[in-house]
Protein backbone atom coordinates (compact mmCIF):
# COMPACT_ATOMS: atom_id res chain seq x y z
CA UNK A 1 0.00 0.00 0.00
CA UNK A 2 1.36 3.42 -0.94
CA UNK A 3 1.30 6.48 1.31
CA UNK A 4 -1.29 8.02 -1.02
CA UNK A 5 -3.71 5.21 -0.13
CA UNK A 6 -3.44 5.85 3.60
CA UNK A 7 -5.67 8.23 5.47
CA UNK A 8 -3.83 11.43 4.43
CA UNK A 9 -5.11 13.72 7.23
CA UNK A 10 -4.28 11.12 9.88
CA UNK A 11 -0.81 10.55 8.42
CA UNK A 12 -0.11 14.27 8.23
CA UNK A 13 -1.29 14.72 11.82
CA UNK A 14 1.04 11.95 12.98
CA UNK A 15 4.03 13.31 11.05
CA UNK A 16 3.54 16.74 12.62
CA UNK A 17 3.04 15.39 16.13
CA UNK A 18 5.81 15.50 18.76
CA UNK A 19 4.61 12.01 19.70
CA UNK A 20 5.79 10.55 16.39
CA UNK A 21 8.97 8.90 17.82
CA UNK A 22 6.93 7.40 20.68
CA UNK A 23 4.36 5.98 18.28
CA UNK A 24 7.05 4.60 15.98
CA UNK A 25 8.77 2.89 18.91
CA UNK A 26 5.51 1.34 20.06
CA UNK A 27 4.88 0.07 16.55
CA UNK A 28 8.41 -1.31 16.38
CA UNK A 29 7.91 -3.16 19.67
CA UNK A 30 4.55 -4.49 18.52
CA UNK A 31 5.98 -5.78 15.25
CA UNK A 32 8.95 -7.39 17.01
CA UNK A 33 6.58 -9.26 19.32
CA UNK A 34 4.38 -10.21 16.40
CA UNK A 35 7.38 -11.51 14.43
CA UNK A 36 8.26 -13.84 17.31
CA UNK A 37 4.69 -15.16 17.45
CA UNK A 38 4.70 -15.62 13.68
CA UNK A 39 7.96 -17.60 13.82
CA UNK A 40 6.42 -19.81 16.50
CA UNK A 41 3.34 -20.29 14.33
CA UNK A 42 5.46 -21.36 11.35
CA UNK A 43 7.57 -23.70 13.48
CA UNK A 44 4.67 -25.42 15.23
CA UNK A 45 1.82 -25.56 12.70
CA UNK A 46 0.86 -29.14 11.91
CA UNK A 47 0.39 -30.48 8.41
CA UNK A 48 -3.05 -31.69 9.49
CA UNK A 49 -4.11 -28.17 10.55
CA UNK A 50 -5.77 -25.56 8.38
CA UNK A 51 -4.67 -22.39 10.08
CA UNK A 52 -3.61 -18.86 9.15
CA UNK A 53 -1.60 -16.15 10.89
CA UNK A 54 -3.43 -12.84 10.63
CA UNK A 55 -2.37 -9.59 12.29
CA UNK A 56 -0.53 -11.37 15.09
CA UNK A 57 -3.07 -14.12 15.78
CA UNK A 58 -3.32 -17.77 14.80
CA UNK A 59 -6.71 -18.40 13.21
CA UNK A 60 -7.74 -22.06 13.02
CA UNK A 61 -10.36 -22.86 10.40
CA UNK A 62 -13.20 -25.25 11.16
CA UNK A 63 -13.82 -28.20 8.79
CA UNK A 64 -15.42 -27.18 5.51
CA UNK A 65 -19.00 -28.01 4.65
CA UNK A 66 -19.80 -30.36 1.77
CA UNK A 67 -21.12 -27.53 -0.43
CA UNK A 68 -17.85 -25.66 0.11
CA UNK A 69 -15.59 -28.55 -0.85
CA UNK A 70 -17.67 -29.38 -3.93
CA UNK A 71 -17.31 -25.84 -5.24
CA UNK A 72 -13.57 -25.86 -4.61
CA UNK A 73 -13.25 -29.24 -6.30
CA UNK A 74 -15.18 -28.26 -9.42
CA UNK A 75 -13.26 -25.03 -9.98
CA UNK A 76 -9.92 -26.60 -9.08
CA UNK A 77 -10.32 -29.31 -11.73
CA UNK A 78 -11.12 -26.80 -14.47
CA UNK A 79 -8.30 -24.42 -13.54
CA UNK A 80 -5.77 -27.22 -13.22
CA UNK A 81 -6.67 -28.80 -16.57
CA UNK A 82 -6.48 -25.45 -18.35
CA UNK A 83 -3.23 -24.34 -16.67
CA UNK A 84 -1.50 -27.70 -17.12
CA UNK A 85 -2.60 -28.26 -20.71
CA UNK A 86 -1.41 -24.81 -21.74
CA UNK A 87 1.75 -24.69 -19.58
CA UNK A 88 0.51 -21.54 -17.87
CA UNK A 89 1.70 -22.20 -14.33
CA UNK A 90 0.65 -24.01 -11.19
CA UNK A 91 -2.68 -24.20 -9.35
CA UNK A 92 -2.53 -24.69 -5.58
CA UNK A 93 -5.30 -25.26 -3.07
CA UNK A 94 -6.12 -25.18 0.66
CA UNK A 95 -2.85 -26.26 2.33
CA UNK A 96 -0.67 -23.97 0.19
CA UNK A 97 0.56 -21.28 2.57
CA UNK A 98 0.83 -17.84 0.99
CA UNK A 99 3.21 -15.76 3.11
CA UNK A 100 2.91 -12.01 2.65
CA UNK A 101 4.71 -9.21 4.48
CA UNK A 102 2.75 -9.57 7.71
CA UNK A 103 0.34 -12.46 7.34
CA UNK A 104 0.17 -16.11 6.27
CA UNK A 105 -2.91 -17.39 4.44
CA UNK A 106 -4.13 -20.72 3.10
CA UNK A 107 -6.51 -19.72 0.30
CA UNK A 108 -9.02 -22.18 -1.12
CA UNK A 109 -7.44 -21.93 -4.59
CA UNK A 110 -4.52 -19.93 -5.94
CA UNK A 111 -2.72 -19.70 -9.28
CA UNK A 112 0.94 -18.84 -9.92
CA UNK A 113 2.17 -18.01 -13.41
CA UNK A 114 4.78 -20.21 -15.05
CA UNK A 115 7.70 -17.88 -14.33
CA UNK A 116 6.93 -17.77 -10.61
CA UNK A 117 6.12 -21.48 -10.39
CA UNK A 118 9.46 -22.34 -11.99
CA UNK A 119 11.24 -20.99 -8.90
CA UNK A 120 9.48 -23.38 -6.48
CA UNK A 121 11.33 -26.39 -5.07
CA UNK A 122 10.07 -29.77 -3.90
CA UNK A 123 10.26 -29.06 -0.17
CA UNK A 124 8.91 -25.50 -0.29
CA UNK A 125 6.24 -24.78 2.34
CA UNK A 126 5.69 -21.01 2.05
CA UNK A 127 4.81 -19.23 -1.17
CA UNK A 128 4.76 -15.65 -2.50
CA UNK A 129 1.73 -13.69 -3.62
CA UNK A 130 -0.13 -15.56 -6.40
CA UNK A 131 -1.66 -14.05 -9.51
CA UNK A 132 -5.17 -15.29 -8.67
CA UNK A 133 -6.78 -16.10 -5.32
CA UNK A 134 -10.19 -17.72 -4.89
CA UNK A 135 -11.97 -17.84 -1.54
CA UNK A 136 -15.27 -19.65 -0.96
CA UNK A 137 -17.21 -17.74 1.66
CA UNK A 138 -18.55 -19.16 4.91
CA UNK A 139 -20.12 -17.59 7.98
CA UNK A 140 -16.86 -17.92 9.91
CA UNK A 141 -14.54 -16.55 7.19
CA UNK A 142 -16.52 -13.96 5.23
CA UNK A 143 -15.46 -10.98 7.35
CA UNK A 144 -11.80 -11.90 6.91
CA UNK A 145 -12.15 -12.68 3.19
CA UNK A 146 -13.84 -9.32 2.58
CA UNK A 147 -11.69 -7.44 5.08
CA UNK A 148 -8.02 -8.00 5.83
CA UNK A 149 -7.47 -10.44 2.96
CA UNK A 150 -9.14 -8.11 0.48
CA UNK A 151 -6.76 -5.33 1.50
CA UNK A 152 -3.69 -7.55 1.89
CA UNK A 153 -3.97 -9.34 -1.44
CA UNK A 154 -4.38 -6.02 -3.23
CA UNK A 155 -1.42 -4.48 -1.39
CA UNK A 156 0.80 -7.38 -2.51
CA UNK A 157 -0.17 -7.30 -6.17
CA UNK A 158 -2.54 -10.27 -6.44
CA UNK A 159 -4.01 -9.22 -9.75
CA UNK A 160 -7.32 -11.07 -9.45
CA UNK A 161 -9.51 -12.10 -6.51
CA UNK A 162 -12.69 -14.17 -6.61
CA UNK A 163 -15.21 -14.50 -3.80
CA UNK A 164 -17.72 -17.32 -4.20
CA UNK A 165 -20.90 -17.47 -2.14
CA UNK A 166 -22.11 -21.10 -1.94
CA UNK A 167 -25.51 -20.15 -0.54
CA UNK A 168 -26.54 -17.73 -3.28
CA UNK A 169 -24.34 -19.44 -5.90
CA UNK A 170 -22.80 -16.11 -6.82
CA UNK A 171 -19.29 -15.24 -7.99
CA UNK A 172 -17.69 -11.85 -7.40
CA UNK A 173 -14.66 -11.24 -9.59
CA UNK A 174 -12.32 -8.41 -8.60
CA UNK A 175 -9.49 -7.01 -10.72
CA UNK A 176 -6.53 -5.06 -9.37
CA UNK A 177 -6.51 -1.51 -10.75
CA UNK A 178 -4.09 1.10 -9.36
CA UNK A 179 -3.40 -1.05 -6.28
CA UNK A 180 -7.09 -1.39 -5.46
CA UNK A 181 -9.68 -4.02 -6.33
CA UNK A 182 -12.49 -3.08 -8.66
CA UNK A 183 -15.51 -5.32 -9.11
CA UNK A 184 -15.50 -6.75 -12.63
CA UNK A 185 -18.60 -8.90 -12.33
CA UNK A 186 -20.99 -10.21 -9.69
CA UNK A 187 -23.06 -12.94 -11.27
CA UNK A 188 -24.96 -16.18 -10.87
CA UNK A 189 -25.00 -16.90 -14.60
CA UNK A 190 -23.14 -15.83 -17.72
CA UNK A 191 -19.49 -16.06 -18.61
CA UNK A 192 -16.51 -15.79 -16.27
CA UNK A 193 -13.28 -14.72 -17.99
CA UNK A 194 -10.08 -14.60 -15.96
CA UNK A 195 -7.67 -11.68 -16.22
CA UNK A 196 -4.81 -13.52 -14.51
CA UNK A 197 -5.10 -16.94 -16.19
CA UNK A 198 -4.79 -16.47 -19.95
CA UNK A 199 -7.61 -18.04 -21.93
CA UNK A 200 -9.53 -19.33 -18.93
CA UNK A 201 -13.20 -18.77 -19.73
CA UNK A 202 -16.01 -20.78 -18.14
CA UNK A 203 -19.74 -20.46 -17.52
CA UNK A 204 -20.39 -19.26 -13.97
CA UNK A 205 -22.76 -22.22 -13.53
CA UNK A 206 -19.89 -24.67 -14.13
CA UNK A 207 -18.74 -23.86 -10.57
CA UNK A 208 -22.06 -24.98 -9.12
CA UNK A 209 -23.45 -27.60 -11.51
CA UNK A 210 -21.86 -31.05 -11.84
CA UNK A 211 -23.13 -31.84 -15.32
CA UNK A 212 -22.07 -28.50 -16.78
CA UNK A 213 -18.74 -28.83 -15.00
CA UNK A 214 -18.16 -32.21 -16.68
CA UNK A 215 -19.08 -30.76 -20.07
CA UNK A 216 -16.60 -27.89 -19.71
CA UNK A 217 -13.97 -30.30 -18.42
CA UNK A 218 -14.37 -32.46 -21.53
CA UNK A 219 -14.16 -29.40 -23.75
CA UNK A 220 -10.85 -28.45 -22.13
CA UNK A 221 -9.47 -31.98 -22.48
CA UNK A 222 -10.50 -32.26 -26.12
CA UNK A 223 -9.39 -28.79 -27.18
Amino acid sequence: MTVSQLDAPLLEQLINSPRLPIVVQRLHDLLDDEAQRRAHFIDTILESEKAEFINGEKIVQSPAKFKHTRIVGRLLILLDIHATTNNLGWVGFEKVMVSLTRNDYEPDICFFNAETAATFHADQMRFPAPDLVVEVLSASTEAIDRGVKFEDYAAHGVSEYWLIDPDTETVEQYRLVDERYELAIKAQTGELRSFAVPGFVIPVRAIFDDELNRNVRNQFLNA
